[in-house]
């Protein structure tokens, strides 16, 4: 009786999975990877509230962490600000809101917040030309 040859299986190739850094956009593996939370008050979750106001950043190496923490840190952390960006998740998922006090349960803000926030929001606006 002869013995069959097995074939040899190809070896399978390693995934290498990449990242790219917030500062400089060089890719580098996930293993390598420098990551934290940076105050941003434009930046809200769209899992957790609790990390509302907090961004996330990537970073190939400490010292780019360093920078942008920086870049960060003399950024104007605006209330209104997150409190806008909370209404724009709130408008964007799920049902239609059809009052401030429904708006509010959904995000958590007070009638004043919101109307602060819907300020803030408008005089960030370009002006409209009007002819």
């Amino acid at each position: 009786m002869r013995k069959r040859k097995r074939r040899r299986q190809p070896e399978k190739a390693e995934v290498i999975r990449l990242e790219l850094c917030d500062l400089c956009g060089a890719t580098f593996p996930e293993g390598d990877v420098v990551r934290r939370h940076v105050p941003d008050s434009s930046s809200v979750s769209g899992h957790n509230d609790w990390f509302d106001g907090l961004r996330l950043v990537t970073a190939c190496r400490p010292e780019h962490l360093d920078v942008l923490r920086e870049i960060y840190r003399r950024r104007p952390y605006t209330q209104e600000e997150l409190w806008a960006a909370k209404i724009t998740r709130a408008l964007s998922h799920g049902p239609p809101v059809l009052s401030v006090e429904e708006l509010g349960c959904r995000t958590g803000l007070h009638e004043p917040e919101i109307r602060r926030a819907i300020a803030w929001h408008n005089s960030r606006r370009e002006p409209r030309v009007t002819p």
